[in-house]
């Protein structure tokens, strides 16, 4: 039986006190964060951080963020604070920024992916303050079976966890709809390892030019430092298929492919800024940051639609479209269409 607490009108400390109660005990709790919802579990208590893998289906190598509710709480986790997190925090803490940095022995090898490394951020939700706050820092990936889309809402993670974990809180629609960015600053020089809700630009304005690993740009590694390098993401049952180019050549082509995949007999949906003859149709929006908040939900949508294709419209690769870009490509396997 899972506990559902509704919060979609603000904290509840009752609600609250559970959900910390689950946590402390060692079990799941699903909660929202400003990115997407989270599937938590005590960062420090092995057992319980091994159980997120065990009910996502996720691979053991594929490191978690831990998530914390003070600066102070750094102290548990790394062993070494460079001066670039410390400038970094003061600016976008709370905020969808999750830090790489060199581990403290405190931390579980499960929490970790058996790197010598951790990833940590400070979630801008008031409900996940309160739940660590009240609890401990809190490991958590998001609350879906690994490789489908991230949920932003509560109803996403009911549809894929309701019965097996403990406790899911509906805080109502996450609102920035993509993972937080990662950096890595364990090493010489500060490097992306996966673009999200905060823009790029915006850190290089505090700590100047930034590296960004290969495997965002779809290059394999061998050994994921971060959630999102290494192994199959956000993808729906249907296939997906990502269309990039200039505007009014992308409009034309995804035309073009909805009377072709219709001529083989498939139903095909639609995801774009703009509305197409489709057989099922979302929109997505008008700017970057409503088409970062409709995206996961779209997929799904789509999805349950019973579609068997679903054509992605690209956008630029700027400010949240990077991060957009980067999961509709991963969605797709890389099967992109340039018009």
């Amino acid at each position: 039986m899972t506990v559902v607490i509704n919060m979609r009108d603000g904290v509840d400390e009752r609600g609250i006190k559970i959900a910390a109660g689950f946590i402390l005990e060692g079990k799941l709790v699903a909660f929202p964060t400003e990115t997407v919802y989270g599937l938590g579990a005590d960062a420090l208590n092995a057992r319980a951080v091994k159980r997120i893998f065990e009910a996502k289906g996720r691979p053991p190598d594929n490191p978690l963020i831990v998530h914390i509710a003070d600066f102070s709480d750094l102290g548990r986790l790394a062993r070494d604070v460079p001066r670039e997190a410390r400038l970094l925090a003061e600016r976008f803490w709370p905020g969808p920024l999750t830090m790489v940095l060199p581990r403290d022995e405190n931390v579980p090898d499960v929490t970790t992916g058996g790197l010598d490394t951790v990833a940590v951020r400070m979630p801008a939700h008031p409900i996940a303050l309160a739940l660590i706050r009240a609890s401990t820092p809190v490991a958590a990936p998001s609350a879906n079976i690994s490789g489908k889309p991230s949920p932003t809402l509560a109803e996403h993670v009911i549809d894929d966890f309701y019965g097996r974990i403990e406790c899911i809180i509906d805080g109502g629609e996450t609102k920035i709809g993509v993972e937080s960015t990662v950096i890595d600053l364990s090493s010489e020089r500060p490097t992306l390892l996966r673009p999200g809700g905060l823009p790029l630009e915006e850190i290089e304005k505090v700590i100047g030019g930034i590296e960004i690993h290969p495997a965002v740009r779809g290059k394999l590694v061998d050994v994921a430092r971060s959630p999102g390098m290494k192994y199959k993401h956000y993808s729906p049952n249907a296939q997906v298929v990502v269309v990039e180019g200039k505007r009014e050549n992308v409009r034309r082509k995804i035309a073009e492919l909805v009377h072709e995949y219709r001529a083989d007999g498939l139903t095909v949906g639609v995801m774009a800024t703009e509305e197409y003859d489709a057989d099922e149709f979302f929109h997505l929006g008008s700017t970057e940051e409503e088409v970062a908040r409709n995206l996961f939900r779209a997929l799904r949508e789509l999805d349950k639609r019973g579609v068997d294709i679903i054509i992605a419209e690209g956008i630029e690769e700027r400010g949240l479209g990077f991060a957009v870009m980067n999961r509709l490509r991963k969605a797709a396997g890389y099967r992109i269409v340039w018009a």
